[in-house]
C-alpha cells in the first residue's frame, strides 16, 4: 500500500494529494425576482455548445445565453431584455473557503489558495468583467449593481498557477493570467466571438452525423427528463439514442483539449468542494473509458491529452516500479492526479492492481492502429516499451503449470473465494493481467518492427508470450478471472475485468476464437446487467463485441434509466441517468457517458481481432426503432473511414474512404459488390473481381490508395 493517507481515502481535498473541485459561484441576483415566471425553456444546444434561457417576467421577455469559448478561453454570458432598459440585478461571487473576494469598478475579483497541508497549495484567481452598453453598474460591498440595462454581457476568465508542462505549481501569479485572457479578448463581441467559437466547435462535432428515421409524435415538445421516463418504460423514442451519441461527443470536445488535462472522473463538470473520489484519475477502467470514443468517432486528436499524461507519468513510476517491486521500466496503479501519482493506493484489496500504466498504453496503440501514424508512435513507443518492460520484470513461474503470471496483483476491487474458505483480493495471475501482458507486448513486437528498433527484445518477448498463462474456462462454462477456477465472492460485481480481452483488447472474437466468445457470453450471464452506470456502459461494449444488439439495447435502456438526482455514494446503486443526461454512476461519474457513446458505435461498426476485419451494422437491434437509418464519420483501424445507410436493419450502402491507402479487410455482405468512385468494381490482392455473392456474408481483402472512395452497393 502507498505510505501514509495516499489520496485521503478518496477524500484529499484537504491532503497534499488534493481534489478537483468547483471554482465557486456567480450569482445573479434579479431585482423582479417575486415577479412570476412564465414560458420558461432551458436548452443546451448541442450543434452549437450553447446554453439558452428563455422566460417571460413582468412583462419582459429574458433572455440568458452562456457559452465557454473555444477560441479566448473565457466564459461568456449575454443577458438581454425585450423592454429597453428593463435589466435590474446584483452580481456577486461566492466561495465558502479559501477565497477572497472583492469588487472593483466594473468587475469582481476572486483570488485563492488551496491547501496542501504545507500552506503550499494551488493558488487560483477569477474575474467576471462587465458589459453594459446602455445601463449603469457600480460597486456596492463586495457586489455589482446593474440597472437600466437593455443588453449586459458577462466575461469570465479563471487562472491557477499549475505548470502542465512540469506538473508542479509556478511562482506566476494567477490574476495576471486571468486578467491576460480578458485583454486579448477585449475587442471582441459576444456574437463575433460565439461565431468563432461554434466554428471550432463544430469543425470537431461535426465529423460523424448520425440520422435515424421516424420520430414518435408523442416526443415532439417533451423535455429530455420526460423522454427519458418514456424510453424508461419500452415505448418508441429513435432519436434519443442519436441524442445520447450527440451529447458524449459534445462532452468529450468540451472536456479534452490537446495541451491541456485529460477529462477526469467528473470530465469538468464538479459542483463539490470535496468531489467523490477526489475528482481524480482512476486507472483500472475509469479514465480510458472517457476515451473509448475518441477513436471511434473521428475524434482521435482530443485523446492527446491522455497520451502526454501517460507520458508524464513515466517519471515517477519508474521510481515506484523500483521502490516497490525493484525493477526495471515504469507503473501507475489505481489512482493518479495532476501531480503524477502513481504508488499503489492507500488500500490493498483495490489500490493494488498494477496495470493502470499498461492500459493507458493500450490508448496510445490503439491510436496508431486507427491513424498509422509512424511519427506518433515514434514519439511513445518508449512510453509503451517501458510499461512492457515493467510487466515483463515481476513475471514469475508458477508452480503447477510453470506458466509466467505477473505477483502479486489483483483483480480490480474484486475478490475470491478458495475451496477451504479463505477470501482475498491479492493474487498471482489474474486473466486480465494476462490479458493485458500479451496485448502490450504484441503491440512492442509490432511497434519495434515498424520503427526497426530493438529486434533483440523483440524476440525475448516473442519467447515470453507463449508462456503467459491462458484464457480458460471454468466448470460453468464462463471465463476464469483467477488462474484458478475460484468462486467470486461477489457474483455480480461490477467489474468485469476479466473479460478485458473481448473489450477494449481484442483477442477474444465471435469469428476467430468462437470457444472463447461463448465464455465470455456464459460470464456476462452470470454477472447480470446490473451494476453501476460506467458497468452498464461497459457491458454495452461487450455484448456489441459478441454481436448481440438487442441484448446490448437492453443495457443502453438501464443506462437510460431516470435517476433522481443527488449525490450519496452508493456503490451498488443501479446507475442511470438524471434529467440532464449526465450518467449517475452514483454518484456522477462522467465514464458512463463516454462508455455508452462509444458502446453505440461499438454496435454500428467494428474493426478488430486479427486482420482488423471492419463490420459493418455488428449488432444492430432488431427493435424497429433502429432498422432504418445512415451515420457518417465513423472509423476503422487501419486509417479508415464509414459512411452508411441501412433500411430494414440491413445494409443498403456504404461508402469506405482510406485515409493510409493500406489494404483493407472487410466482411462483404452477400449480394453486395465494391467500387471505386470512377464505378470500377475493385480487385482482390489476387486480381480476381470482388463478384456478388449469394447466401453469407465474407470477409474480403482488397488494396486501397490515399484518399481513395470505395462504394458498397
Amino acid at each position: 500500500m502507498s505510505k501514509g493517507v495516499g489520496s485521503g481515502y478518496g477524500t484529499g481535498a484537504n491532503e497534499k494529494y488534493g481534489c478537483y473541485q468547483t471554482l465557486g459561484d456567480l450569482f445573479i441576483n434579479w431585482k423582479d425576482s417575486l415577479s412570476p415566471i412564465s414560458g420558461y425553456t432551458r436548452q443546451l444546444d448541442l450543434e452549437k455548445a450553447m446554453v439558452n434561457i428563455n422566460y417571460e417576467r413582468a412583462g419582459q421577455q429574458i433572455r440568458e445565453q452562456v457559452f465557454t469559448d473555444f477560441i479566448h478561453d473565457i466564459i461568456w454570458v449575454k443577458l438581454s431584455s425585450s423592454r429597453k432598459a428593463g435589466l435590474h440585478f446584483n452580481l456577486s461571487l461566492f466561495r465558502r473557503e479559501n477565497a477572497v473576494i472583492h469588487a472593483e469598478a466594473g468587475r469582481l475579483v476572486m483570488q485563492g489558495q488551496l491547501p496542501d497541508g504545507q500552506d503550499a497549495g494551488m493558488r487560483f484567481a477569477a474575474i467576471v468583467q462587465v458589459v453594459s452598453p446602455t445601463g449603469q453598474v457600480q460597486v456596492r460591498g463586495r457586489e455589482l449593481v446593474i440597472e437600466n440595462s437593455s443588453e449586459v454581457w458577462l466575461r469570465i476568465s479563471a487562472a491557477t498557477n499549475y505548470d502542465i508542462s512540469t506538473g508542479s505549481l509556478q511562482k506566476a501569479d494567477p490574476l495576471t493570467k486571468a486578467e491576460n485572457y480578458l485583454r486579448k479578448s477585449a475587442s471582441v463581441t459576444f456574437g463575433a466571438a460565439a461565431a468563432s467559437s461554434i466554428n471550432a466547435y463544430q469543425y470537431w462535432f461535426n465529423r460523424s452525423r448520425w440520422q435515424m428515421a421516424g420520430q414518435s409524435e408523442q416526443v415532439k415538445g417533451l423535455t429530455t427528463n420526460e423522454r427519458l421516463l418514456r424510453y424508461a418504460k419500452g415505448l418508441s423514442d429513435p432519436q434519443l439514442p442519436v441524442l445520447y451519441y450527440n451529447f458524449g461527443r459534445y462532452l468529450l470536445i468540451s472536456s479534452s483539449r490537446a495541451g491541456l488535462l485529460p477529462a477526469n472522473l467528473q470530465g469538468l463538470w464538479a459542483t463539490e468542494y470535496q468531489t467523490p473520489w477526489n475528482g481524480d484519475y482512476h486507472l483500472n477502467i475509469n479514465l480510458q473509458m472517457n476515451y473509448w470514443p475518441a477513436e471511434l468517432t473521428g475524434l482521435g486528436e482530443l485523446a492527446e491529452p491522455l497520451h502526454r499524461f501517460t507520458r508524464d507519468l513515466v517519471e515517477h513510476g519508474r521510481k515506484t516500479a523500483r521502490a516497490y517491486y525493484n525493477t526495471d521500466g515504469w507503473v501507475a496503479h489505481v489512482i493518479s492526479n495532476p501531480w503524477r501519482y502513481t504508488s499503489p493506493g492507500e488500500g490493498a484489496d483495490w489500490g493494488s492492481t498494477l496495470t493502470g500504466g499498461a492500459w493507458l498504453c493500450e490508448h496510445i496503440w490503439e491510436h496508431f492502429r486507427f491513424t498509422r501514424d509512424t511519427g506518433f508512435l515514434r514519439l511513445y513507443y518508449p512510453v509503451m516499451k517501458g510499461a512492457a518492460e515493467f510487466l515483463q520484470g515481476i513475471l514469475i513461474e508458477e508452480p503447477v503449470n510453470k506458466w509466467l503470471v505477473t505477483a502479486p496483483s489483483n483483480s480490480p476491487e474484486h475478490a475470491y473465494i478458495m475451496p477451504n474458505g479463505f477470501r482475498g483480493s491479492t493474487v498471482m495471475g489474474p486473466a486480465m493481467d494476462q490479458q493485458i501482458c500479451r496485448e502490450i507486448f504484441r503491440a512492442c513486437m509490432e511497434a519495434s518492427t515498424i520503427l526497426g528498433t530493438d529486434a533483440e527484445w523483440r524476440k525475448e518477448l516473442a519467447g515470453i508470450i507463449p508462456r503467459l498463462a491462458p484464457n480458460q474456462a471454468g466448470a460453468a462454462g464462463d471465463l476464469n478471472e483467477w488462474l484458478h477456477d475460484w468462486k467470486d465472492s461477489e457474483p455480480g460485481h461490477r467489474h468485469v475485468s476479466h473479460l478485458y480481452g473481448l473489450h477494449p483488447y481484442d483477442e477474444i472474437t465471435p469469428w476467430q476464437t468462437p470457444g472463447l466468445a461463448v465464455a465470455a457470453r456464459k460470464t456476462l450471464e452470470q454477472r447480470g446487467d446490473e451494476g453501476t452506470g460506467w458497468s452498464k456502459a461497459w457491458k454495452i461494449n461487450f455484448w456489441a463485441r459478441l454481436g448481440d444488439g438487442d441484448h446490448a439495447l437492453r443495457l443502453l435502456r438501464d443506462l437510460l434509466r431516470p435517476v433522481a438526482g443527488g449525490t450519496g455514494i452508493n456503490m451498488r446503486g443501479g446507475g442511470g441517468s438524471y434529467a440532464n443526461l449526465f450518467c449517475a454512476h452514483p454518484p456522477f461519474q462522467i465514464d458512463g457517458n463516454f462508455g455508452g457513446t462509444a458502446g453505440l458505435a461499438e454496435m454500428l461498426l467494428q474493426s478488430q481481432g486479427a486482420g482488423e476485419v471492419i463490420r459493418m451494422l455488428p449488432a444492430l437491434p432488431s427493435h424497429a426503432d433502429w432498422s432504418k437509418g445512415k451515420i457518417s464519420g465513423l472509423r476503422a483501424r487501419g486509417g479508415f473511414e464509414m459512411q452508411m445507410q441501412w433500411d430494414r436493419g440491413k445494409l443498403e450502402r456504404a461508402t469506405l474512404l482510406s485515409h493510409r491507402g493500406l489494404d483493407c479487410s472487410i466482411f462483404l455482405p452477400a449480394g453486395k459488390t465494391i467500387t471505386d468512385s470512377r464505378g470500377r468494381q475493385i480487385k482482390d490482392q489476387a486480381g480476381r473481381p470482388l463478384a456478388p455473392r449469394a447466401g453469407a456474408a465474407r470477409v474480403v481483402k482488397f488494396p486501397t490508395v490515399p484518399g481513395g472512395q470505395y462504394h458498397i452497393r
